[in-house]
């Protein structure tokens, strides 16, 4: 590594089983973040932050003034703008050393093998559930680990589905939830989740501590309760039973 990478990330170096080669690892991996909004703009400057190689951000919307309150990477003057080139511009300027892509599309059917294949890890940045549920079956196709997170008010839950070593989303969430319109969030809920979705990533990528593979964790902010529960692959699940 060059001397100002060993500055930059002196901190986490100096971390008892992470050293230069954890910080390698990192540098070398490949993460997709698919919705830069709440949960993608924090995991998003804390990837960035920590030295992950290239990240790929994907977002088909525009910045607007009532995003301001928990998508903390866009301003006032942002506001009109496509939110992954704004995300883009201020990622790169916080670390020129790794690669940002932006690309601003909406996750499909069609699309999304070709935006997963060859990434190391997935992180679930979105708003809507049948976006998630196709991210859920591509990733486990494509045998890719998923970080997923959901925010709503002050509670949050987060979850790694980790293709063939445990549970998938669908084993967790039998049937598709109804889509809800502009649902009550606490700026800080995502904060939250989004980073906890951080430390998924570089746990998932480095090998260092466990991962929350077939486990949820539920965050409830208004009383400030953590609760870990296990859940088990379904062995008739539709997306995984075959993984």
């Amino acid at each position: 590594m060059r001397d100002e990478e060993l500055e930059r990330y002196r901190q986490q170096l100096l971390i008892e089983g992470f050293g230069q080669k954890a910080q390698k690892k990192l540098k070398q991996a490949k993460v997709l973040v698919a919705g830069i909004g709440g949960l993608g703009c924090p995991a998003s400057i804390y990837l960035t932050a920590s030295g992950i190689g290239s990240l790929t951000l994907v977002d088909n919307g525009e910045v607007e003034l009532s995003n301001l309150n928990r998508q903390i990477l866009y301003h006032k003057e942002d506001v009109g703008e496509d939110k992954v080139t704004s995300a883009a511009e201020k990622l790169q300027f916080l670390n020129p050393e790794i690669e940002i892509l932006a690309m601003k599309m909406s996750i499909e059917e069609v699309n999304a093998q070709k935006l997963i294949k060859g990434k190391n890890v997935v992180v679930d940045g979105l708003d809507n559930w049948r976006t998630r549920f196709i991210l859920n079956e591509i990733c486990v196709k494509e045998k890719v680990p998923l970080i997923h997170a959901g925010v709503f008010a002050l509670y949050g839950q987060i979850t790694t589905i980790f293709p063939g070593k445990g549970p998938c989303l669908r084993c967790i969430i039998k049937k598709m939830p109804s889509e809800k319109q502009n649902l009550p969030v606490l700026g800080a809920t995502p904060g939250v989740l989004g980073l906890l979705e951080v430390f998924e990533v570089i746990k998932l990528i480095t090998g260092i501590g466990k991962p929350l593979i077939g486990r949820v964790l539920s965050f409830d902010g208004e009383d400030t309760n953590i609760q870990i529960i296990n859940v088990k692959k379904d062995p008739e699940c539709p997306v995984c039973k075959y993984i």
